[in-house]
């Protein structure tokens, strides 16, 4: 997804790129912090989810802490406006688990 907005960028079609993820009634963005976003990343993906708050539903997976997503961003008033968008009215669901991939590898190695 990150590339897809540059590329939108880069292509002054950014409008309507932004549109086009605004739209759809659930958004899904899975693990997000895999990798950090660059400055004009951070900024087009904040645009997106602003459009989209409170107009459709978001799912967002991560292995980070909200207070570690300033490390994705790298903006920390950006983070804290984003965070304020997806939190209002959310369902916050917090899992502190093992991973199962590496259960099943320590399990193999046995």
């Amino acid at each position: 997804m990150q590339h897809l907005f540059i590329e939108a960028y880069n292509d002054k079609d950014l409008s309507r790129t932004v549109s086009r993820y605004s739209r759809p009634d659930l958004l899904i963005l899975d693990e997000l912090g895999y990798a950090p976003f660059s400055k004009e990343e951070a900024e087009l993906l904040f645009q997106v989810l602003a459009e989209r708050h409170e107009r459709g539903s978001i799912i967002i997976t991560s292995n980070l802490g909200f207070a570690d997503w300033t490390k994705i961003f790298g903006d920390a008033n950006m983070t804290a406006a984003l965070l304020d968008r997806l939190t209002h009215k959310a369902h916050i669901i917090e899992c502190k688990w093992d991973s199962y991939r590496l259960k099943q590898s320590l399990k193999k190695r046995s």
